[in-house]
C-alpha cells in the first residue's frame, strides 16, 4: 500500500534525538490510522543516528554536504508519496499533527505551508531570545518548523535553495507562498496540532544568546553569511 504521507528528516550526528522524533510520526501516524514513510538524510554523521534511523524503520540517504538546503532536498526527493512534511531531527510530532496535515495539504484551497512550533522549555532568557528573532520571520507572514506540500508544488518552486547557508527554510517558505498566490491558494498554518522541538541551542549558547547577539541574528537572516552559520549550526558539536 502506498504511503499518505512522507517524512522527510535531515539529520547531522542526531542519536540523542532521531528516536524521538520518529517514535513520534508512528505514533501520529498510529492515530490517524495511516501509513507514513520516513527518510531519513544522513549529514557528515559519525554517531549511531542510521542504526537508531533504521531500527526504527526509517529509510537513509545520505547528503555530506555543508548546506542544509541541499540535505533537506537529498531527504524530500528520495520520498515516494504523493504529500510530503519536513521535520527536523530534534523535534517531535504531536498526537494529531499527521492527521493535521492530510487534512491541510489535500485542501484545494492550500498550497502547502508551514505549522506551530513549541519549544520544549521555556525561561525568561529563551523568552527574550525568541522576540529577538520572531521579528526577522514576522516580517515574512509566513511560519516554518515544519513544511508540508505536494510533490509537484515542491518541484514548481525548485525545493529549497542551496545557495543560502542559512534560513532556507524562509526562504522556501516565501517562494511557495508566491506560487500559491499565482495559483488563488494560500499558504496555511497548522495551529492546533503542531510541534515541538528541542532547546538545545539554547542549552548550548546559553538562553540569552541571541537576544545579546542581535548582529549574528541579522547575519544569519541574510542567507548567506558562512561564518555566521558555521557558528551558529555547522560546526556545532553533538
Amino acid at each position: 500500500m502506498n504511503p499518505a504521507l512522507a517524512l522527510a528528516i535531515p539529520a547531522h550526528n542526531e542519536e540523542k534525538h532521531i528516536g524521538r522524533c520518529i517514535d513520534s510520526i508512528a505514533s501520529s501516524a498510529r492515530m490517524a490510522g495511516q501509513t507514513v514513510e520516513i527518510v531519513v538524510a544522513l549529514n557528515r554523521c559519525t554517531d549511531r543516528t542510521q542504526d537508531i534511523a533504521e531500527s526504527l524503520g526509517a529509510r537513509c540517504v545520505v547528503n555530506d554536504t555543508k548546506c542544509i538546503a541541499a540535505v533537506r532536498n537529498t531527504a524530500v526527493r528520495a520520498t515516494s508519496a504523493h504529500a510530503v512534511a519536513t521535520l527536523d531531527a530534534d523535534s517531535w510530532m504531536s498526537a494529531h499533527t499527521v492527521s493535521s496535515i492530510l487534512e491541510h495539504v489535500h485542501d484545494p484551497r492550500h498550497v502547502g505551508g508551514g505549522t506551530v512550533v513549541w519549544p520544549e522549555r521555556i525561561s525568561i532568557g529563551i523568552f527574550f531570545s525568541l522576540l529577538a528573532v520572531t521579528p526577522h520571520v514576522l516580517s515574512r507572514r509566513v511560519s516554518a518548523g515544519m513544511f508540508w506540500f505536494l510533490r509537484e508544488s515542491f518541484e514548481a518552486v525548485h525545493g529549497f535553495d542551496e545557495s543560502l547557508v542559512s534560513v532556507e527554510d524562509v526562504d522556501f517558505a516565501l517562494r511557495l507562498q508566491t506560487y500559491g498566490h499565482a495559483r488563488g491558494q494560500q499558504y496555511g498554518t497548522i495551529r492546533r496540532h503542531g510541534i515541538t522541538t528541542s532547546c538545545r541551542k539554547f542549552d548550548l549558547f546559553g538562553d540569552w544568546y541571541l537576544f545579546r547577539n542581535p548582529r549574528l541574528v541579522r547575519e544569519i537572516f541574510k542567507g548567506n553569511n558562512r561564518r555566521a552559520a558555521d557558528h551558529f549550526y555547522y560546526d556545532v558539536e553533538r
